[in-house]
């Protein structure tokens, strides 16, 4: 019998029928319950006691969207093989090595047990199953598919992870590199600048302007280095602080994102894969077109077509084509277009969709590997400058004088 979500982890310590000494883990209510539970296993308890939690909070671990995925992906192939939705919610939990997602699913077991739907169980807990989520298996349970839906939301929530994987990567890779020549060339003004500094101060001539500026450079650096620390940390969170709390500051982010050379591309068509690859997931999944719309808008990861998406919503629902409308915003790319255009008349939106999705999906990929090709001999040539440019100019008084002499 699965443990229960309340049950606590005691540890103990006995003497076996044999007289061995044994110890180990039970789960349960309580100190009582635990021995009970030894003595019918044959165990003299002796010491009973509840498990230590870790130093500094290290035992709970977090809930990540890919564990998430990985559960939808479990639970879809259980229900595939026959087995029964409550055991099918033990046997997954049996599996996790995650205690925190272990606890989650243990809750909703219980609730579905208790004669809950599976739809109702996962929206008590919005923070890891979001509205489009319960609202797909709030559909296959009404038409008796839940297996499928669940291996389609799977499939959904696993592209999606990859794709927003790819797209930390392209982002991050740049940033690393802006910060590692900061922190290269913060070095060298603090503890490198200053040594030449000294040597030149016993040459009595004028330096070169590109030297002079250098140490100009340093002592700036050494003198306010805490200071330019502090704005630069302070800046972050200024405007990670700003993009969550004014709309039209995160807008205005959103709008030149998609302009950035080479990052602008991958980020957009990124936002084209999102928008085909969750329209193609609920509307193959029998949600009506408007309601799917409505649930790409807060898909897309972006409030420029979050509104375009919304806008497009609201002419079809006075009738409008949904490819004529996707047009009218001239925001979305010709073949996302056109193979709307085919699926409408075809009949196959789902499909053609689909299709849309894996090629834009792919397209993201290989432009990351692109970026990450670029970017590797781009870092050289950056540090290479920093780091030759600064030992020119301290050079180049040694340079002089030795020409001098």
């Amino acid at each position: 019998m699965a443990a229960t979500a309340t049950d606590i982890v005691f540890v103990y310590k006995g003497v076996d029928r044999k007289g061995n000494k044994v110890q180990g883990e039970l789960k349960g209510a309580s100190t009582a319950l635990i021995k009970a539970q030894l003595r019918k296993k044959g165990i003299t308890p002796g010491q009973v006691r509840k498990k230590p939690k870790p130093l500094l909070g290290g035992g709970k671990k977090s809930i990540k969207p890919q564990d998430i995925a990985i559960f939808t992906r479990q639970m879809a192939t259980m229900m595939k093989a026959g087995v029964p939705l409550v055991q099918s919610f033990e046997i997954v939990a049996d599996g996790l090595e995650n205690p925190t997602l272990r606890k989650l699913v243990l809750e909703i077991r219980e609730d579905v047990a208790a004669g809950n739907g599976f739809a109702p169980s996962l929206a008590k807990h919005p923070k890891y199953f979001d509205e489009l989520f319960c609202n797909l298996v709030e559909s296959g349970e009404q038409s008796g598919a839940l297996e499928i839906m669940l291996d389609r939301i799977a499939t959904y929530k696993e592209k999606t992870e990859q794709m927003k994987a790819k797209i930390k990567k392209a982002l991050t890779y740049p940033i690393v590199v802006v910060l590692v020549a900061i922190v290269v060339t913060g070095i060298l003004l603090i503890k490198v600048v200053p040594q030449f500094a000294e040597t030149f101060s016993s040459f009595g001539a004028d330096l070169p302007a590109f030297t002079q500026f250098v140490l100009n450079l340093s002592e700036s650096v050494q003198k306010w280095w805490f200071i330019i620390l502090l704005a630069m940390i302070g800046g972050f969170f200024a405007f990670s602080e700003a993009r969550k709390r004014s709309h039209a500051f995160a807008k205005l982010v959103d709008r030149y994102m998609i302009k950035i050379p080479i990052l602008g591309k991958i980020v957009y068509e990124s936002i084209v894969a999102r928008f085909a690859r969750t329209l193609s997931t609920t509307f193959s999944a029998g949600v009506p077109l408007i309601d799917a719309l409505e649930s790409v808008a807060g898909a897309t990861g972006n409030l420029i077509y979050e509104e375009a998406t919304l806008k497009v919503r609201d002419e079809v629902s006075t009738g409008i084509q949904l490819n004529v409308s996707m047009r009218a915003t001239q925001m979305f790319p010709s073949m996302l277009l056109q193979m709307t255009a085919i699926g409408e008349e075809s009949g196959a939106l789902d499909d053609m969709l689909d299709k849309v999705a894996q090629f834009y999906e792919e397209s993201v990929d290989n432009l990351v590997d692109n970026l990450t090709t670029l970017l590797e001999p781009l870092i050289m040539a950056v540090l290479g400058i920093l780091v030759g440019g600064l030992m020119v100019a301290m050079y180049m008084p040694i340079f002089q004088i030795g020409q001098a002499i």
